[in-house]
């Protein structure tokens, strides 16, 4: 699938003298790439220095017991904002707009969640804010997305290389928390949010693109975005939605549980702890575009699968060593599963409903997934826990169970049927 990036051909029309189209060409494409990573470098970065301590900061205040709430309102807000959202970017309003009042939004709503977690606000008052700022920043990531996959000539090339740059950010904002020495500290949102508005200041340097023109009036189904779930019907679109959010269930418990485990076996700074698995994930993505030579898509997905089942096993054995070795292999398994299941969508959804199709898999993955997954790794984490203390083995080994299960189901469901880019 060859796509040429919105205002290439204009400029490329007429080349200055004595300058070949080719190279004109190889200039955009790199000043192009640039933007690209950027976006999702800046962003990722945001999205880790909130989300990695986000339980630290609540335990460290006394919140602890809306700690499990806190890490559900991001699933209880992809249930309503991401298909809203990709409906209005599909249909209605360029996504660099959208995407820079979200994201202006979600900046703004992160710094008063810091501003009354310091003055000490009733702690619903705190959780009715976290939520809040969940709305805003639920959509976000879908968009970037959507915006980067429309100036990509091929997503399964290019894709994973631009999209390692997220995972660098990730790093780099878990890094900078740490050397901040905000692991526990406000301060961390305060800089997240600062993170966030610099997203919205750089949009205004990308290309506005229109969306697609609506012949006819809109319905409230479409409006709302519901129409997208017209894209389930067919079975593989269908097993993929579906495994990607089995998938996020056990994957929900890694930052709510990981740092108290080792802070347990005597780690310190664990936002950078967490980090490593950010390096396999940097790798996995770079790897995609010759995984996707060579192997079969259905593979990729056994393999990531696999690597979680791994991943939650070696946790389950309770040493610093095996530990670490479970966070490294968290990076491998994300990738394989979650971004190779953004490159099918891509790749199989025809181009109107990029947006829509990246807002859909938002909602299964961090709005079902995730909502079934805090809750129930909450729950499970309580059970798992004696008069001594949390039994990790116990813990670990149960969700290493969930992800087998999840690799039997698609296993059996998925088909891999080859299909040309279709609606439904």
């Amino acid at each position: 699938m060859h796509r040429i990036a919105p205002g290439s051909p204009s400029k490329l029309e007429i080349p200055a003298a004595g300058v070949s189209p080719l190279r004109v060409l190889k200039t955009l494409r790199k000043v192009e790439y640039a933007e690209l990573i950027a976006l999702f470098f800046v962003h990722a970065m945001g999205m880790g220095m909130w989300f990695v301590p986000l339980g630290s900061v609540l335990d460290s205040h006394g919140l602890q017991e809306i700690k499990a709430y806190a890490f559900a309102t991001s699933a209880l807000a992809a249930f309503i904002s991401p298909l809203i959202f990709g409906a209005m970017a599909d249909r209605h309003v360029s996504p660099v707009r959208v995407l820079r009042g979200l994201v202006i939004a979600t900046g703004i709503t992160m710094a008063f969640v810091a501003m009354t977690i310091n003055a000490g606000w009733n702690q619903w008052l705190v959780l009715a804010l976290i939520q809040l700022n969940a709305l805003c920043m639920a959509p976000t990531f879908s968009l970037s997305t959507s915006i980067v996959f429309a100036r990509l000539k091929s997503s399964q090339r290019e894709f994973g290389r631009v999209r390692s740059s997220a995972t660098l950010g990730w790093i780099c904002g878990c890094w900078l928390i740490s050397l901040l020495g905000a692991d526990v500290s406000t301060l961390a949102f305060y800089v997240s949010a600062a993170a966030y508005l610099a997203v919205g200041a750089f949009t205004f340097v990308l290309p506005d693109v229109p969306p697609p023109k609506v012949i006819g009036q809109s319905t409230w189904r479409q409006r709302f975005g519901w129409d997208a779930l017209a894209l389930l019907k067919n079975r593989d679109h269908r097993v993929v939605f579906i495994t990607a959010a089995l998938f996020n269930v056990p994957l929900a418990a890694f930052y709510p549980y990981t740092p108290p485990q080792l802070t347990q076996l005597g780690f310190h700074h664990t936002a950078a702890w967490l980090s490593l698995g950010q390096f396999t994930e940097f790798i996995a993505m770079l790897s995609l575009a010759g995984l996707f030579l060579h192997w079969r898509l259905k593979w990729i997905f056994v393999a990531g699968l696999s690597f979680g089942v791994l991943r939650f096993a070696f946790c389950a054995l309770n040493t610093p060593a095996w530990l670490v070795a479970g966070v490294l292999l968290h990076g491998c398994s994300y990738t394989l599963v979650y971004i190779t299941s953004q490159i099918y969508l891509d790749e199989r959804i025809d181009i109107a409903w990029r947006a829509r199709a990246q807002a859909l898999f938002a909602l299964m993955t961090s709005g079902v997934g995730n909502l079934i997954g805090y809750l129930g790794t909450g729950w499970w984490f309580a059970a798992s826990t004696g008069a001594t203390g949390p039994r990790y083995p116990l813990f670990w080994m149960g969700l290493s169970a969930t992800v087998g299960g999840v690799l039997l189901y698609f296993l059996v469901a998925y088909r891999g049927q080859k299909e040309k880019p279709s609606a439904a």
